[in-house]
C-alpha cells in the first residue's frame, strides 16, 4: 500500500468530505494548511453542478477557505469539455440551474431553456431550481430521440439534516418514464482526475482523492489509476465500504483524522 505521507496531490470531494451543507466539517481548515504549508497542492473535484466555480469560490471564502478558480475542477466543467468536443454549434436544451446554464454560456455553447426547433442533446445536472415542466420538456426531448448527457450519476446530495435527490435521481426518474438513459461526464468516469493531473503536473503516483462516496469517488480514484481515501462524514457507513467491491486503500471516519495522520 503506498504512504498516505507520500502524496503531493489531494483531489478533495466537497459534499460529505469537508463540510455538509454550509457547515465546515471539523479539521478541514487545518488539513488544508498543512498541505499548503508542506508543499503540496489540493485541487476540490466536485460532482455539484448546481453551482458555478465563482459560486464555490465565494461559498468556501464564506466558511473561511481562501479559493481561486484554479483550485476546482467541478462535473460542470468536464461537461463542458465533452459538450465542445461533440456538440459546439449545435442547439443544447440546459437542464439545471441558472448558474449551471449559465457556464455553460459562457462557454461559447448554444444553449436554451425552453423546447425548440433541431436541438440535438440534452444536458442535465443537479438542479436546485427543477420544475415539472423541465421535466417535461425533457420527456418530449428524449422521446425526439435527441442525445442525452448528464454531469454525474449521484443519486442523493448529502446536506445538515440528511439527504436530497441529485442529478442521478431526476436521471432515474426520466428514464422511467422515457427508457432513455443518459451518458454521465463526472465521477466515476476518470475524466476529472486525468484533467487535474493535466493542469497540476503531478505524476499519478502522487496524486490521492479523497471522497465519501464509493461508486463516484472512489470508482473515479480507481478507473483513473490514483490512491483513494473513503471518509465516513458523508453518504457511505463502515460496513457498506467493507462489503462493497470498490475498495479504497484508505479509509478514515472524516478529514480531521487524515490530518492527524498526516502530521504523525
Amino acid at each position: 500500500m503506498n504512504k498516505l505521507s507520500d502524496k503531493k496531490l489531494f483531489l478533495l470531494d466537497m459534499d460529505g468530505t469537508i463540510y455538509l451543507g454550509n457547515r465546515l466539517l471539523d479539521g478541514t481548515l487545518d488539513f488544508l494548511k498543512y498541505i499548503h504549508e508542506t508543499g503540496r497542492r489540493y485541487m476540490f473535484l466536485t460532482n455539484n453542478s448546481s453551482k458555478s466555480v465563482e459560486n464555490y469560490v465565494e461559498k468556501l471564502g464564506g466558511m473561511g477557505i481562501k479559493s481561486t478558480k484554479d483550485d476546482f475542477l467541478t462535473s460542470t466543467q468536464a461537461t463542458v469539455v465533452y459538450l465542445i468536443k461533440y456538440y459546439n454549434n449545435r442547439k443544447i436544451y440546459g437542464l439545471g440551474t441558472k448558474s449551471f446554464r449559465q457556464e455553460l454560456i459562457q462557454s461559447g455553447l448554444n444553449i436554451v431553456e425552453k423546447l425548440e426547433d433541431d436541438i440535438s442533446c440534452l444536458v442535465t445536472g443537479f438542479d436546485t431550481e427543477l420544475s415539472f415542466q423541465k421535466l417535461e420538456d425533457a420527456c418530449m426531448l428524449l422521446y425526439r430521440k435527441v442525445d442525452f448527457i448528464a454531469t454525474n450519476p449521484d443519486l442523493v446530495c448529502p446536506t445538515e439534516y440528511g439527504y436530497v435527490p441529485d442529478c442521478g435521481s431526476v436521471c432515474g426518474m426520466l428514464y422511467n418514464a422515457t427508457k432513455r438513459k443518459p451518458i454521465f461526464i463526472g465521477k466515476p468516469e476518470p475524466d476529472m482526475v486525468n484533467l487535474a493531473i493535466e493542469k497540476t503536473g503531478y505524476e499519478k503516483e502522487e496524486a490521492i482523492l479523497i471522497g465519501d462516496r464509493l461508486y463516484t469517488d472512489i470508482a473515479c480514484g480507481i478507473a483513473a489509476g490514483i490512491s483513494t481515501a473513503l471518509v465516513l462524514s458523508g453518504e457511505t457507513t463502515r460496513d457498506e465500504a467493507e462489503k462493497s467491491k470498490q475498495k479504497p486503500e484508505f479509509i478514515f471516519n472524516d478529514i480531521q483524522e487524515i490530518y492527524k495522520e498526516l502530521c504523525k
